[in-house]
């Protein structure tokens, strides 16, 4: 039971950053123009330029992170973060002007940028055999708090639009005094190694793992993915609403049920799938389940058959878990921390970009100016980047069967 608290503690930590994502959607609105005083459309635009700078700073800061915790150690490093994030939720529930919303959402990115410290940590206490398994966890607390966080920033914004907030603090001080009492330091005095400023900016970062053998063609696969599913939360909404006349209701709905599909796929299914598999067979059918589900969502016309085809999108979760597990395996200990922050950089980065291409051929392909009516062909790219990387993951080889 001691042995497991402290992977306990991390799937919390993750959980809160996933749910602190999601918890401010709700609130967010009325908290802008309660501080500005401007309309829904003005408060819009300001909600566009959080959420911007909230990933612009976790792109940054995702190696930095990382390198800090190559230097320094994990527990350091995680702990710092969960009281500054406790801090920067107590900011947010007081603060009167939305220049201070602003910079405690841009603290917020750096201090959520803990995901690649926190899987540095899984990596470091986990076989070779656990490791995907394990990452299978880490997503699936990840999509439990992306499911979580706007229902409960919801029903507790009912309190007040700073009530989530309060909450949020609240739990990160727990969590926090709750991972000082279980966490053990996982990283070894003889597996530190110097903080370097050339390796800690994600470009640097991006470089130097890119040049062990193999890990190219696996990050190019990662942000490949990271890139296209993205196409669910910044689309989805338009498109259902466009192509199926969907309410906002049966759109919140089948975003949970495709989170669900995720988490139990990543949860529960990963371990078998590895078991039977392997990582690199879990990995292509992962991406085959992606291309069928774009490519039918490029053209499909019907609800129901969309809702049908979420558990089969869902198995697309068996990627990010074997490919993490597999890149893990091909650094040393010392560059845990850097390589997880890469990643994390390549996540934010496509939460930067995808937005912007999305958007823009959805409106190419829908209403008065379309080139033709189409709204489903926001996801002919996503499912073009899942064949690539269906090309690239076929001639994997794995360092274990597990």
């Amino acid at each position: 039971m001691r042995q497991s608290l402290p992977v306990v503690f991390i799937l919390i930590t993750l959980m809160l950053d996933a749910i602190g994502y999601g918890l401010i959607m709700p609130v967010m609105p009325d908290l802008i123009r309660e501080v500005t005083g401007e309309d829904l459309s003005h408060a819009a635009l300001w909600g566009g330029l959080l959420t911007g700078g909230f990933a612009v700073m976790q792109f940054l800061f995702g190696p930095v992170i990382g390198n800090l915790s190559d230097r320094y150690g994990r527990k350091a490093v995680l702990l710092l973060s969960l009281g500054m994030l406790a801090a920067d939720y107590l900011v947010l529930a007081l603060a009167g002007s939305i220049w201070l919303i602003f910079l405690a959402r841009l603290v917020n990115g750096v201090t959520s940028a803990t995901y690649g410290t926190a899987s540095a940590y899984i990596a470091d206490i986990s076989s070779p055999q656990q490791k995907a398994q394990r990452f299978g966890l880490i997503g699936a607390a990840f999509g439990a708090g992306f499911i979580l966080g706007p229902a409960v920033g919801g029903l507790l914004g009912e309190y007040g639009t700073r009530a989530p907030f309060l909450a949020a603090a609240m739990v990160a001080a727990l969590n926090l005094i709750f991972g000082a009492f279980v966490m053990r330091e996982s990283l070894k005095p003889e597996n530190r190694r110097p903080f370097d400023w050339r390796r800690a900016n994600p470009f640097g970062a991006f470089k130097n793992i890119g040049r062990l053998p193999g890990l190219g063609r696996f990050l190019t696969v990662y942000f490949a993915f990271e890139f296209a599913f993205t196409v669910y939360p910044v689309i989805w909404a338009y498109f259902s609403t466009a192509r199926f006349g969907w309410s906002a209701g049966q759109v919140g709905l089948s975003l949970a049920y495709y989170g669900l599909g995720m988490v139990l796929v990543q949860g529960v299914l990963m371990r078998g799938a590895i078991r039977w598999l392997g990582r690199g067979g879990a990995m292509v059918l992962g991406a085959a389940a992606a291309l069928v589900s774009f490519s039918f969502l490029t053209v499909v016309e019907n609800g129901m058959l969309a809702l049908v085809l979420i558990p089969i999108s869902s198995l697309s979760g068996l990627i990010n878990p074997a490919l993490r597990a597999e890149m893990s395996d091909r650094v040393e200990a010392s560059q845990q921390g850097e390589l997880q922050g890469a990643l994390a950089s390549l996540h934010a980065l496509g939460m930067i970009a995808a937005p912007f291409v999305y958007t823009q051929v959805f409106a190419a392909f829908t209403g008065a100016g379309a080139i033709i009516e189409l709204p489903g062909m926001v996801f002919a790219l996503p499912a073009i980047l899942s064949l690539i990387a269906l090309i690239l993951l076929r001639p994997q080889t794995e360092r274990s069967p597990a």
